[in-house]
This record gives structure tokens, sequence and C-alpha cells, in this order.
């Protein structure tokens, strides 16, 4: 069976790049789950959390994607398949919002919050794992396992 990757969800993975064991060990249970449910992941390209879920999206066999602040793919973390320099800084929190169909917040300081305030302002799904605690609009998962289940069934694109 040929599969067509822009049939493919594409779900973003925020926290952040100085994360604690625990938070990365959450990362990396997510990344395993979005490989696992044949979806791609989405986020920084660099460490901490964004290294975890893609090493946990590798270890499944799933494909990666990394929006690198600066302007070199050497930057990305050796998980990351597809490096995309932006040159942007944190501007590029929302280019990985857009091009997911929604986000999975583990932990996070403010780049976080960013990326999760982008996201809700743009309709668009956000699940937490141990990450900021709003008011409203942040779902609250369970595990990793749930998290990603809940960004697959409500999204259109899924």
């Amino acid at each position: 069976m040929v599969v067509n990757l822009r049939d493919l969800p594409l779900i973003g993975v925020v926290g952040s790049g100085d994360a604690t064991t625990r938070l990365e060990e959450l990362a990396e249970e997510v990344g395993m789950w979005i490989a696992h449910r044949g979806a791609v992941l989405v986020n920084g390209g660099l460490d901490g959390v964004m290294k975890a879920s893609a090493r946990g999206c590798k270890r499944r066999g799933g494909l990666t994607i990394g929006f690198l602040p600066g302007t070199s793919r050497r930057d990305a973390n050796p998980y990351i398949d597809i490096a995309i320099p932006t040159g942007m800084g944190d501007m590029r929190n929302i280019l990985i919002v857009r091009a997911s169909v929604g986000l999975i917040a583990v932990g996070g300081g403010y780049g976080t919050l960013s990326e999760i305030a982008i996201a809700l302002k743009n309709g668009k799904p956000v699940v937490g794992l141990d990450t900021w605690n709003l008011p409203d609009g942040i779902v609250r998962a369970k595990d990793p396992e749930e998290a990603v289940d809940v960004i697959l069934k409500t999204t259109k694109d899924a």
C-alpha cells in the first residue's frame, strides 16, 4: 500500500528545550504514539521535549519535521528527518502551530505558552501533559496515548 504523505496528520509537540527527565519521558512516549497512530510529528527541532518526542517517534519508525529558529539545518537534533531552518527565532512558533492539526504541550515555559495561545486563537485543539494551567482551552490528558488520541479525534484533517 502506498501512503501519500500529504494525507497524514501533522501533530505538533511543544515544550521546553530544557526539560526535566519526567517531561522528556512523557514527550518520548507521545512521539511513539504519534508514530504508532500513523501521524507525523512536528516540533521546534532542538533539545528537551523536542528531542525526546522526535526520538520516540523515530523509535517507532515515524516521520519528524523540525522548524528551527536559526538558519542552519545542522542545529536540528539527530531525530529530525526534515529540518527547516527559518531564521525566525521564536517567531517559528507560528509555523509549528499552522503546520499542525493540533498541539500536545508537555511542560513548557513562555515559548510553549505562546504556541498554546496561537493554537487556541486559530481554533486548533491543544492537549496538555503537565503544562500550563489555563482557565479554558487546554484539554488535559491522563497519559501520552490519550493525548494523541484526543488530537486525532478532534481534528478535521486527521
